[in-house]
């Protein structure tokens, strides 16, 4: 009885069980093993050993594992075999005729946020929330205390000038402002007189505008006089020994982030030689993390020299009282959004949108103006899907609108649009305007003639978006850049150390705006918690390499408040 179980085993009776290890050879030709497999083979309509009612797969599995263990020499085989049967069953080999292939697109490779708009309209008018958005936003946004602004003033007097500092800013409106601020810090540390920063022409802004068209020169000049000599021109006796020709100008070319100090050991011993020195291109050739004395300088010139010339003041908060008198209904309140989906942004961009052949066709003519052959170099590479799911892809307007109504900002939300001119605007525009139908722009709100004067120059439109946003109850950036970055520090400053902005989450976006089955309740408690990350940050302190124009605290402002008089009850 006891040999007949030990031949029963070598097949268990479930097809999950490893199967036990073959007898030796002599057991298995003994007289009794063989008389004791010949007892168990009478079930009717079965396979030796097994009872009838086992299926069919038993009884394949039970006569392979039999020959198996009468041939061990096929175990030689057996990894081959494993192998064999793997790869047969994950499809890498096929013995049908073709292969079959299952075609699904990656994920972010169609732009679905149309479907997704399609699919929660009807929800999303229905909807009577009486909540008011823009009036609660920020009601946890002063827990820690508020900030004032404290830039002391340098009483000291001026020493003898060690030579003439002459930049050239290249970039757009903000990028130029850093380079503005950022030369009045270098000037100032280096002792050196500074030549009003000339703005390089750039082949996609286009706008040939001088310092005095976009700032209040002399304004910027008497905020600066106490702590760092600014002129608007070289003395002829000094550019007489340069045939009074800049490009004859003994030119740095610095790299970009250097330290402080490297100014002091490279550029000042020749400032001191040549007298008049020259620094181009000069956009972010200073690290944010330089000393206390560094850094008031830069919060000097950016938060308090840097004011907008009279003509773009004058109208910027004209716009500003207009969009204030349609915002009645929410007690002067408008919620401004910064719109990056120019031409020149989605071609840089590399995403795909639903404007089919024809928006293939433009946006290949705009890489090849803009960035002739960059985007077509032998073997690179570029993926749509994996640029939206990382988050890179501009919002489009549809996107922007959807973004907001999930917020809670409802169809009676006055908002101003900040940006260029949008691509395909007539057809990319129109689901915002449903959407938001009081939405305003500056050509919205500005007659043609008050904007006649403007229309050529890029930096000079971008200024006047940049005084709307900068008074508005709430900011919302959609992509970045040095726009949105000056506009949350500026903001910060007049705001109590607040930047009441909002910076969705990118990459969760497209996530949910590549899944078109979602529903509009789920969609909205996303939406509602990336609104309130905003709301609960608060303030933000700069860390050492966070740019001082997007966070301002504690280099340019003080702290007040509950939380400053218990930090100073625990100092002492």
């Amino acid at each position: 009885m006891q040999i007949q179980m030990q031949a029963y085993n070598r097949l268990p009776s479930s097809g999950h069980t490893t199967p036990s290890p073959p007898q030796s050879p002599s057991v298995r030709g003994s007289p009794r093993y063989r008389h004791a497999r010949s007892k168990q083979g009478g079930n009717r309509g079965g396979a030796p050993g097994l009872p009838a009612s086992r299926t069919m797969a038993h009884r394949l599995a039970y006569l392979v594992l039999s020959i198996l263990l009468r041939r061990q020499g096929i175990f030689l085989f057996a990894p081959l075999i494993y192998i064999s049967g793997m790869l047969f069953y994950m499809g890498t080999v096929s013995f049908d005729v073709g292969p079959v292939i299952s075609h699904y697109p990656a994920p972010g490779s169609v732009y679905r946020s149309p479907q997704l708009y399609s699919k929660l309209r009807p929800e999303m008018d229905a909807e009577n929330s009486t909540a008011d958005a823009i009036s609660t936003i920020w009601k946890n946004s002063y827990k820690g205390g508020e900030w004032r602004p404290c830039i002391n003033n340098f009483t000291g007097g001026l020493s003898d000038s060690n030579g003439f500092i002459y930049v050239e800013a290249n970039g757009g409106l903000n990028q130029q402002r850093a380079s503005i601020c950022n030369a009045v810090a270098v000037a100032g540390h280096l002792n050196a007189t500074l030549v009003v920063p000339n703005f390089h022409y750039h082949s996609i802004w286009r706008d040939p505008s001088k310092f005095n068209d976009i700032y209040d020169e002399e304004y910027f000049m008497s905020m600066l006089q106490n702590e760092v000599r600014v002129v608007n021109m070289i003395p002829d006796y000094l550019m007489a020994r340069y045939d009074h020709n800049m490009s004859n100008v003994y030119n740095f070319r610095i790299k970009a982030w250097s330290p402080i100090q490297f100014y002091k050991d490279n550029v000042l011993p020749r400032l001191l030689e040549e007298k008049v020195i020259r620094i181009s291109p000069f956009a972010n050739r200073l690290s944010f993390d330089a000393s206390p004395a560094v850094q008031r300088l830069r919060c000097l010139a950016n938060f308090e020299a840097l004011r907008f010339s009279s003509p773009i003041l004058t109208l910027g908060e004209t716009l500003v009282a207009r969009m204030k008198e349609r915002s009645l209904s929410s007690d002067g309140k408008y919620v401004s959004v910064h719109l990056r989906f120019e031409e020149d942004m989605v071609a840089f961009s590399c995403c795909i949108f639903d404007g089919g052949k024809q928006e293939k066709l433009d946006m290949e003519a705009a890489r090849e103006r803009g960035w002739r052959g960059k985007f077509t170099k032998p073997g690179r590479i570029i993926r749509p899907g994996a640029i939206r799911i990382n988050g890179k892809c501009p919002l489009t307007p549809l996107e922007v609108g959807l973004m907001l109504r999930g917020m809670g900002f409802d169809r009676n939300t006055s908002i101003y649009l900040a940006s260029g001119k949008i691509y395909d605007a007539e057809r990319n525009m129109a689901p915002l305007f449903e959407m938001f139908p009081l939405l305003q722009t500056k050509e919205m709100l500005a007659s043609p003639e008050e904007l006649a004067s403007y229309q050529n120059y890029s930096s000079r439109m971008a200024a006047i978006d940049y005084t709307v946003c900068l008074h508005s109850e709430v900011f919302v950036t959609t992509q970045g850049g040095n726009f949105p970055h000056f506009l949350m520090g500026h903001r910060r400053y007049l705001y109590g150390g607040h930047a009441k902005t909002i910076r969705p989450d990118k990459r969760k976006l497209a996530q949910i705006f590549d899944n078109p089955n979602i529903g509009w309740k789920t969609f909205k408690r996303h939406m509602l918690n990336m609104r309130s990350h905003s709301d609960s940050k608060g303030f933000e302190l700069k860390r050492p390499n966070d740019s001082i124009y997007s966070f301002p605290c504690p280099d340019c402002m003080c702290r007040v408040g509950k939380a400053e008089d218990s930090r100073s009850a625990s100092a002492t």
